[in-house]
């Protein structure tokens, strides 16, 4: 532990003053490859870490990345929600994906099962390929309603990158999941 009010008296009464919910700005103070620190504006500076706030990788961004500066530079500024106060690490933990709208609810709101899409193939597996149906949506295309003999493979059918038409059958926005058949009509899911 990194020390508790006695130690940094000023540091934990900000991070106690905190609720959950609010929003926070800051400059964006470092990228590391376990997450992204940031110097709040209102905040106390940390005894060892270059920022107070902490943004942890799943917290960036609804959308897949490669690096954390696919989402933010250093010394770029932003606003967050917080989340909870680290009292291990003394830190505020936040999330910039709060503050976006999620790209799945959205498009949950303005696709309708049964509703033909144009895609693009992003990734075989052996279950079925994932199509790309809206900019970061992907849903699964089962490989019984690509193949048509129970023997065969994703790629007997399609590759990575080609454009097909698919038929969204079921849109799960609990677990943020989407299936797809080649078929109208289909009643298959996941």
């Amino acid at each position: 532990m990194m020390g508790g009010a006695s130690e940094n008296p000023e540091l934990w009464a900000f991070l106690e003053s905190l609720h959950c919910g609010v929003f926070l700005s800051g400059t964006v103070a470092a990228i590391e490859r376990f997450g992204v620190f940031v110097a709040l504006d209102d905040g106390p500076a940390h005894p060892v870490f270059p920022g107070v706030g902490f943004i942890s990788f799943p917290e960036l961004s609804w959308r897949r990345f490669e690096e954390a500066s696919d989402v933010v530079q250093v010394g770029q500024r932003v606003s967050c929600e917080f989340l909870q106060f680290d009292t291990w690490n003394l830190e505020a933990r936040l999330s910039l994906k709060a503050t976006q709208p999620d790209p799945f609810q959205v498009f949950a709101d303005t696709i309708a099962v049964g509703q033909k899409l144009p895609g693009q193939v992003t990734k075989l597996t052996p279950i079925g390929v994932f199509v790309q149906v809206a900019d970061g949506i992907e849903g699964l295309l089962h490989l019984r309603e690509l193949v048509r003999t129970p023997a065969g493979t994703p790629s007997d059918a399609v590759q990575a990158g080609d454009k097909i038409t698919v038929v969204v059958t079921e849109i799960d926005r609990e677990r943020r999941r989407i299936a797809l058949s080649r078929r109208q009509g289909s009643s298959a899911g996941l």
